[in-house]
């Protein structure tokens, strides 16, 4: 398994992950040549014999300078169990475009138990506390359209413990 940041060519790979990847939002293809594109050093691909199998995407907020932003995780049927993601996410945060980071932030769903686990994991392996708070209201925010998104922070985080889990 290879990480490495992604480039625009790997878009129609990532663009078909996504979409493999229930129940994320797809979304445009267009969006996720800009991630590959200009945001390369907050994404990261798993290659695996020559094919995309894991995707995380993210960002660093304007208005949150401290924190990494993970805005999606995608991990095809073969790579699932083996800690692909929370691997993907501790390499991200050892670039030099995240190594200031003190907390790791992003929204899920209620419903979304995977991710949900996949935090809980993090925060559980790097000791620092998960926080968990409505940001993105159904009826508010999505009009009815979409589930209430939480926002999931983890933080303090101790850099030489993400390091150590990077394996």
């Amino acid at each position: 398994m290879q990480f490495r940041k992604p480039l625009a060519a790997d878009g129609p790979a990532i663009t078909a992950l996504i979409a493999a990847c229930p129940p994320l939002d797809r979304n445009s293809r267009y969006c996720n040549l800009l991630q590959c594109e200009h945001f390369a050093g907050h994404c990261i691909v798993a290659e695996k014999a020559g094919r995309i199998v894991g995707w995380v995407s993210g960002y660093r907020p304007p208005s949150e300078p401290e924190a990494f932003f993970v805005w999606q995780v995608a991990v095809a049927t073969e790579g699932r169990g083996k800690q692909l993601a929370s691997r993907m996410i501790s390499a991200l945060l050892a670039r030099p475009a995240q190594r200031d980071a003190t907390h790791l932030i992003t929204t899920i769903t209620d419903d979304n138990q995977a991710s949900w686990g996949l935090f809980r994991g993090l925060a559980r392996d790097w000791n620092a506390p998960l926080h968990r708070s409505a940001l993105f209201e159904r009826e508010t925010h999505f009009a009815g359209a979409h589930a209430t998104e939480f926002l999931a922070r983890i933080g303090p985080i101790d850099r030489k413990t993400v390091h150590e889990k990077r394996g």
